[in-house]
């Protein structure tokens, strides 16, 4: 199993929205006792735990895909990309397998490169308020109460793609995340 973790490189985008994939994937480099390093050429972080593999590209969101079609061993099933969705409220997930990018930019690009039939872990962020732009939004940091609904949907998350890992089935764990 391979799982993407999308989000944005470097400081400034540390804790912001739209890097709920990275502290996912975080997270379960974290639970498995394993780290994240830098590789080829600094264009992803990679961590190995024997046919897990976890991934956080460092191409910014949007170009995602390009690290994607590098890291993927041919055959691998499942493939695993977690994003932020600001369709879902704080502190929810979503699990669903294929669809589309729904407007979201590091879908697209994921798509691009290995097509439409993946396993999609939602992070809900919520909507901008009235008056702030998406990007602003996405590229913020949360209130506190935010920022503790977002860390249980991250740990939701990272132990729903472990169900996942431990063998679970897409629609055994779909249901899990919905209860």
């Amino acid at each position: 199993m391979t799982v993407f973790g999308l989000g944005n490189p470097g400081a400034r985008y540390r804790g912001t929205r739209h890097n709920a994939g990275f502290e996912t994937v975080e997270r379960i480099a974290a639970l498995k006792g394993i780290r994240l390093r830098k590789r080829c050429f600094r264009l992803y972080r990679k961590a190995v735990s024997g046919d897990l593999t976890l991934i956080e590209p460092l191409t910014f969101m949007n170009a995602s895909g390009q690290v994607a079609a590098e890291c993927i061993p041919p055959g691998d099933s499942p493939v695993v990309v977690v994003v932020d969705q600001m369709d879902l409220p704080p502190g929810k997930i979503r699990i669903r397998r294929g669809g589309s990018s729904a407007g979201h930019n590091g879908l697209k690009s994921m798509i691009g490169a290995i097509g439409p039939d993946f396993i999609r872990v939602y992070i809900g962020t919520g909507r901008p308020s009235e008056g702030v732009s998406v990007a602003d939004h996405v590229l913020s940091r949360c209130s506190r109460e935010d920022r503790m609904l977002l860390d249980k949907a991250e740990e939701r998350a990272a132990e729903a793609i472990l169900r996942l890992y431990g063998g679970e089935t897409v629609e055994t764990v779909i249901q899990w995340a919905n209860s």
